[in-house]
């Protein structure tokens, strides 16, 4: 059975701003079908034919997340780092209120800084950081969580861009993976949070410099992370403020203010 076949199949779409693949060759050489493209691969990989996975690119029309699209996706996967404010606000406001909705989030690693996720936090989600080839340690702190199922602890990145706190985000849900780096540094690299009906994962390994989508342990989490995300929940429509009688449990009445019209 092929992914197309799978009605049931889970509709994964990767969301990549595909910039430094396009004007550094050095990232070109590492991704040569873009970031998005590997990741988009290693969540095939593995999940196969529980998923549907698609791709779309910062360049593309309304950033590639439509209405439509936004409506068909069940977990959408976030990169980007160089061009975060040439995202439109518009169609910000429409993955929030998808996000509200029930749809799955994923946000990785300078997606931090994303206006998304800075959006769905309400805190400037800034961090320290080093670029200069630092081996990271990705310690498990939660082993019964779904996401750090198969992966080792730790998972050892050789090459990886330094994140350190503070990390300027609210206290999360869930803390899934603490990371050490060669500096002594520390980081909450795997957390969860919920927002309205949303589920969101941000998982921080993963620079455009070093080849981490490639990292088979990487790939797994990442994975394991879209699996989570998925909520069997009915989307929400956005709740609208009713007036119930007393006694008058399921209708509502129209309500415009705390002071009502002398006419």
């Amino acid at each position: 059975m092929t992914n197309l076949e799978n009605a049931d199949a889970l509709r994964v779409l990767v969301w990549g701003e595909n910039r430094h693949e396009q004007i550094e060759p050095h990232v070109a050489e590492i991704y040569p079908d873009g970031m998005h493209a590997t990741i988009a691969e290693g969540i095939r990989e593995n999940l196969g034919d529980a998923v549907q996975v698609s791709t779309v690119t910062l360049d593309d029309p309304e950033h590639g997340l439509t209405e439509e699209v936004l409506a068909a996706t069940d977990v959408l996967v976030w990169w980007g780092h160089a061009a975060h404010g040439e995202v439109r606000d518009d169609v910000v406001d429409r993955v929030h209120r998808h996000v509200l909705d029930g749809m799955g989030l994923l946000v990785l690693h300078s997606g931090h800084w994303s206006k998304i996720f800075g959006k769905l936090m309400g805190t400037s989600c800034t961090l320290r950081w080093r670029s200069e080839e630092d081996r990271e340690l990705v310690w498990t702190v939660d082993p019964t969580h779904p996401i750090a199922q198969g992966v080792p602890n730790p998972i050892i990145i050789d090459q990886q861009e330094m994140y350190g706190e503070f990390f300027d985000i609210p206290a999360p849900d869930e803390l899934i993976f603490i990371s050490s780096f060669t500096g002594g540094e520390v980081f909450r690299s795997g957390c969860t949070f919920k927002r309205g009906h949303g589920k969101i994962f941000f998982f921080s390994p993963g620079d455009q410099d070093f080849p981490v989508y490639h990292h088979e342990h990487v790939r797994t989490v990442i994975a394991n992370g879209v699996a989570w995300a998925h909520t069997v929940r009915p989307k929400r429509t956005t709740p609208t403020l009713l007036r119930y009688e007393s006694g008058e449990f399921f209708t509502g009445h129209g309500y415009t203010g705390p002071i009502e019209s002398a006419e």
